[in-house]
């Protein structure tokens, strides 16, 4: 998608964008608002251009940057890559966690969607030590983290990366970047769902089971009663 702010200072974009919005959490259609002056653009020559579109589905106000082309005669030409400078918040069943795991974790949470990626790293591997206070939940981390990596099909070398950057307590842990943080958000929301979400529910809907079959125990069957009156 290429966009265009000709001369006019008229906007013109090939295709409608949409994105998940950080406010309503929809995916809905960004529509342009605030656009930049063709004017301004060609005396100040930046490299990139600010632009305010309005989310279609709750009308709050969306931010991103374009990266400048080409400034020509009559019109300027922005790259269609728009980086947006408010992203979606990441979402997880934080209820389940305990308290001390969930402050850490909405914190690493933060950090990732700030960009931040070797800080979200860093705090991930603080979630992991407020969950894993004896050895055997410790193992029990790893395991689940050995599997985790292997059912989404992380290559060996991401996954030692990633390996070492949550549990390794001998060296420093190694520099993230964005594919690495995008890997590792993935995986950590896992370990933590597979220790406290998913045997939370587990145990909730065995005890439920539980709970009827026994009463289904002591119900006397219509046939029965008649029977005895």
């Amino acid at each position: 998608m290429t966009i265009y702010v000709n001369k006019d200072n008229g906007f013109a974009q090939a295709e409608t964008v949409s994105r998940e919005c950080p406010h309503c959490g929809a995916h809905a259609q960004l529509l342009p608002l605030a656009t930049p002056s063709f004017e301004a653009l060609v005396t100040a020559r930046p490299r990139h251009a600010g632009i305010v579109y309005r989310c279609a589905a709750c009308n709050e106000p969306r931010f991103v940057r374009a990266a400048i082309r080409e400034i020509g005669a009559d019109r300027v030409e922005l790259a269609g890559n728009l980086v947006e400078v408010e992203r979606p918040k990441e979402r997880f069943p934080f209820s389940y966690l305990p308290r001390d795991v969930e402050t850490l974790f909405r914190e690493a949470l933060a950090c990732y969607t700030a960009g931040c990626y070797n800080a979200f790293a860093s705090m991930c591997r603080r979630t992991l030590q407020a969950a894993a206070t004896d050895a055997a939940t410790r193992r029990r981390f790893q395991e689940i983290y050995a599997d985790a990596v292997q059912t989404g099909g992380v290559g060996s070398p991401a996954a030692e990366t990633m390996r070492r950057a949550l549990f390794s307590t001998d060296a420093e842990p190694p520099l993230l970047d964005a594919e690495h943080a995008a890997v590792l958000v993935e995986i950590v929301k896992d370990l933590l769902t597979q220790y406290y979400v998913r045997a939370a529910k587990l145990r909730a809907a065995i005890k439920m089971r539980r709970y009827f079959a026994a009463e289904a125990a002591n119900v006397t069957p219509l046939d029965r009663r008649r029977e005895s009156a």
